[in-house]
C-alpha cells in the first residue's frame, strides 16, 4: 500500500525526520502494548482506580492532551521523570532487528533525526534493538520539547530551531496524520506510515485522524521500500 514516490521530488531533501513508535519499528511489533499496560497501571496506582476506570481515564487524557503524560501533568501534577521511567520499563526484544531498513536509512544523503513523544532512553533502546541507532544525528524527545508533545506547534518550533531545519528541505515520516499538519505548514514533505493491511486496531477511536488527510503527501505501509525508491534518485 503505497502511493509511489517520485525520486525527483526528493532531490532537495537534506533532513530526514522520523517518528519512532509504529513508524521506524512496525506496529505489528506491538511494543506499545507493553507501554499501554504500564500507563494504565500507573494511573490506577496514582489515583487508586480499578484497572478499567484507569484505562478509560488514560485514553481520555490522551485524546484531550495529546499524550497521557501531558494530561497527568496538567490535572494531577505528576512528576514526568517518574512517569517516563516507569512506563518505559519494558522488553525491547519484541522488536526484530531490521538491517535492510538500517541500510536504507544510512544511504539517505543528509542528516537523519528521530523526533518522538517518548523519552530519549526509550528511543535509544528501541532504535538500538532495531539496529538503526547509529544512523541518526540526534534524538529529539519529549524532554527536549519541553514536555509539549506533537502535534503542538511549539514542539516543532523547538526542533527546527535547535537543528536549523529548513522546512522545504525536510521530509517527515509519521504514523499519525495529525502529527504531520504542522510539518506540512512548515513546508516539509510528509509521509504517513500505516500498518500492513491496516490491522483493525489502527481504527481505534483515540487514534483516528479524520480531517488531517490533506496534510499528507504520501502514504505507505513499507518504510524500507519507500526509502529505497527515494534513494535511487
Amino acid at each position: 500500500m503505497t502511493n509511489r514516490p517520485d525520486p525527483a521530488r526528493f532531490t532537495h531533501v537534506t533532513d530526514w525526520v522520523f517518528d519512532l513508535d509504529n513508524t521506524l519499528y512496525p506496529r505489528h511489533s506491538n511494543l506499545f502494548s507493553q507501554i499501554d499496560v504500564r500507563m494504565t497501571a500507573y494511573v490506577s496506582e496514582l489515583l487508586h482506580l480499578p484497572s478499567e476506570e484507569a484505562r478509560q481515564l488514560q485514553k481520555e487524557l490522551y485524546r484531550q492532551y495529546g499524550t497521557t503524560l501531558r494530561g497527568l501533568m496538567e490535572r494531577y501534577e505528576v512528576d514526568p521523570d517518574d512517569f517516563l521511567e516507569k512506563v518505559h520499563d519494558i522488553d525491547y526484544s519484541w522488536i526484530e532487528p531490521d538491517p535492510v531498513l538500517g541500510e536504507a536509512i544510512l544511504a539517505l544523503p543528509g542528516r537523519k533525526f528521530i523526533f518522538t513523544n517518548g523519552n530519549r532512553g526509550h528511543a535509544e533502546r528501541a532504535a538500538r534493538q532495531l539496529g538503526v541507532l547509529d544512523h541518526f544525528e540526534d534524538i529529539f524527545d519529549i524532554v527536549a520539547a519541553g514536555l509539549t508533545p506533537k502535534p503542538a506547534k511549539e514542539s516543532y518550533d523547538l526542533f527546527v530551531n535547535l537543528h536549523t531545519v529548513v522546512g522545504p528541505n525536510a521530509v517527515m515520516f509519521e504514523d499519525l496524520a495529525r502529527n504531520l499538519t504542522v510539518p506540512k505548514e512548515l513546508g516539509m514533505t510528509t509521509v504517513l506510515i500505516v500498518p500492513r493491511n491496516l490491522e483493525p486496531t489502527y481504527s481505534e477511536i483515540w487514534e483516528r485522524d479524520l480531517g488531517n488527510e490533506d496534510h499528507v503527501d504520501y502514504v505507505t505501509d513499507d518504510l524500507t521500500g519507500f526509502l529505497e525508491t527515494v534513494r535511487t534518485r
